[in-house]
């Protein structure tokens, strides 16, 4: 796992986005972690028990499914999805955490520490604990753990002690507060395990090295099954993990489209959704400068959306860098056509995707409708929807005693998603913006 040609510099920027904006006593934690790190992803052991576990515990290579049904009930282009929602614990998540453990292992710590939304990354981080005899606890908004209480049971069985997080609006953003706060406390022991390609550096390179083996597999699978790349990827952004996996192994290819799907909540409009490129202004939250919500006077702006997993007012620097030289495309989807979406996918293929994954097959099914007969659009695929079944019933009317109409309701949502695929935007530049204001405070 040696360095790409776009790795951040040695201040952990992606062209004007990243570094390290952070109270001093975070530097000397950071500092161990990349270094330890700098060893680890050119130490051969260390990168074969990495991918005896990927292959052995995991499940990987994930597959690469042939959506006929959902290419013929759209028209357009043909649709190919990327299985990260067939992975051990039930999403992409699991790559990133297994290295990272491992990693804290290797650094001596005893205990790992994560936050979680859509509680993904947590029941991955209490997987790997339990695997690797580490100490875990997992911080969650108040708000989370109420919607995905599921998820909440696993991360408690495995073993985890999860934190319901109250400040704020209880939700991603805040849980990531307390972690770097217990994080600062017990550096000597603990190991803050990132969920996503955000935070300061070295974070996001490190979590994006161990997401790109689902682009790296989707390359040659694609291939392999149509004897050429693909004219456009979609993946659903939040902080963006999942969606940078998969671009990376595509950059250096500039005929083939990559698209991220934002979080629209009730429409960028609103001002109720979690949009961050497309709706969002230059500034520093977590740790790195980046695309994030915030209001005029530089405070960060509560965010929306119908999937813990995307609600989140920042993204990764990497992505804010793509968006700005225009390599990639950054579309908002509302929590509507999210769940048509999801409607869809299960009527079609019989999948049944995480949310945060419906917002990709929504922007999916635009951009085989634009791209016409011919074409082909890979769409990953991040997670599975057991944990969102709470939020299906709500939404689609699915209980007991409404289930004829429940399922007359999503019938109609997937006969909406094949329809009515959102168009996108332009997508906005962070140049549009003003820079962010000189400092070294991390926003917590």
């Amino acid at each position: 796992m040696a360095g790409t040609d776009h790795d951040p510099d040695e201040r952990g920027y992606f062209g004007d986005f990243g570094g390290r904006w952070l109270p001093e006593a975070l530097v000397g934690a950071l500092d161990e972690v990349a270094e330890a790190y700098r060893k680890a992803r050119i130490d051969p052991e260390f990168l074969a028990e990495l991918d005896r576990l990927a292959e052995t515990y995991a499940g990987r290579p994930s597959p690469l499914s042939d959506a006929a049904r959902l290419t013929a009930e759209v028209g357009g282009a043909r649709i190919l999805l990327k299985r990260e929602d067939l992975n051990h614990t039930g999403s992409h998540k699991i790559n990133n955490v297994l290295g990272q453990a491992l990693l804290a292992q290797r650094m001596g710590k005893t205990k790992v520490i994560a936050e979680t939304g859509a509680g993904q990354h947590g029941v991955a981080t209490a997987t790997a604990a339990a695997l690797l005899g580490l100490q875990c606890t997992v911080y969650m908004g108040r708000v989370d753990t109420e919607r995905q209480a599921l998820n909440v049971a696993r991360m408690r069985l495995l073993g985890a002690e999860v934190v319901p997080v109250d400040n704020g609006s209880a939700t991603l953003k805040d849980a990531i507060n307390e972690a770097f706060r217990d994080w600062v406390t017990n550096v000597d022991h603990t190991f803050y395990l990132f969920g996503t390609v955000g935070g300061p550096h070295p974070f996001p390179v490190i979590v994006r090295d161990f997401q790109r083996i689902i682009g790296l597999e989707a390359r040659v699978q694609v291939q392999r099954l149509t004897g050429r790349l693909p004219d456009a990827v979609a993946a659903c952004v939040g902080g963006g993990s999942n969606a940078i996996g998969i671009f990376h192994a595509f950059l250096d290819d500039p005929d083939v489209r990559l698209v991220g799907l934002e979080a629209g909540g009730d429409g960028v409009e609103t001002g109720r959704h979690a949009s961050t490129i497309s709706g969002g202004t230059v500034g520093v939250l977590h740790g790195a400068r980046s695309f994030l919500l915030q209001n005029e006077d530089g405070q960060v702006a509560e965010s929306h959306s119908i999937s813990a997993g995307l609600d989140y007012p920042g993204v990764g620097p990497e992505h804010s860098h793509l968006a700005d030289i225009s390599r990639a495309e950054y579309r908002p989807i509302t929590d509507t056509q999210a769940m048509d979406a999801f409607a869809l996918l299960s009527r079609t293929e019989g999948i049944i995707p995480a949310i945060e994954s419906a917002h990709a097959v929504a922007g999916g099914v635009a951009l085989a409708r634009e791209i016409g007969p011919g074409g082909i659009v890979l769409i990953n695929v991040s997670g599975r929807g057991d944990k969102d079944m709470e939020t299906a019933l709500r939404w689609f009317g699915l209980g007991d005693d409404t289930a004829v109409d429940g399922t007359e309701r999503a019938t109609e949502a997937a006969e909406k998603g094949a329809v009515n695929a959102p168009d996108g935007p332009p997508a906005v530049r962070p140049s549009d913006f003003p820079a962010a204001p000189s400092g070294q405070d991390i926003q917590l």
